[in-house]
């Protein structure tokens, strides 16, 4: 059973949830405390980009990961329904679920987005910021109205792949793997 509880530290807030008898903790909140900033998402990123630099391969298979609430109070509470609505944004824009994706570039436990062309990437975000920006318009709550925002946000993905796949010609999906080999 998942329980989550903020805690406070310094008067400010870190998220955390019960998960298999052990507290995890929202390291983005971690890192806005101790870089005293709020852009500590980006920070992350960054650093987990510079540990895959200096040889940390595949740095977030390393580390446990589960989705909280956002900090805003939004955000899914399980880890199913969210590979559900990313697997919906997928299908929509690629008609491949993230399972059989990972299967055409031929990867097995990797990150799929460390491993797609300039142009999968843009799509994926497209997809899944669109989403986020109609289910915040909505005010979507619930998993089925979240379900359709996804499938919703992933077509307009969608159409624009294959409007640039009629304009140029080519498929936009690849089976190459894109990430920088070592």
């Amino acid at each position: 059973m998942e329980k989550e509880k903020a805690i406070l530290f310094e008067g400010r807030k870190i998220r955390r949830v019960w998960y298999k008898n052990e507290w995890w903790f929202a390291i983005t909140d971690i890192i806005s405390i101790l870089i005293n900033n709020k852009r500590s998402r980006k920070y992350w990123n960054d650093l987990k980009k510079k540990l895959y630099e200096e040889g940390y391969v595949e740095v977030s298979e390393n580390i446990g990961q589960l989705k909280m609430q956002a900090p805003d109070g939004k955000g899914i509470k399980l880890n199913l329904e969210f590979a559900i609505l990313t697997n919906e944004i997928m299908q929509a824009a690629f008609d491949l679920r993230v399972e059989d994706y990972k299967k055409l570039k031929g990867l097995k436990r990797q990150n799929l987005r460390d491993h797609m062309s300039d142009i999968e990437l843009i799509l994926t975000m497209l997809g899944e910021t669109t989403t986020t920006k109609i289910t915040t318009d909505r005010d979507s709550k619930g998993f089925q109205k979240l379900k359709k925002d996804a499938k919703e946000g992933g077509s307009i993905a969608g159409r624009t792949r294959r409007d640039i796949e009629q304009t140029t010609g080519k498929k936009v999906i690849s089976t190459k793997n894109y990430l920088i080999e070592k």
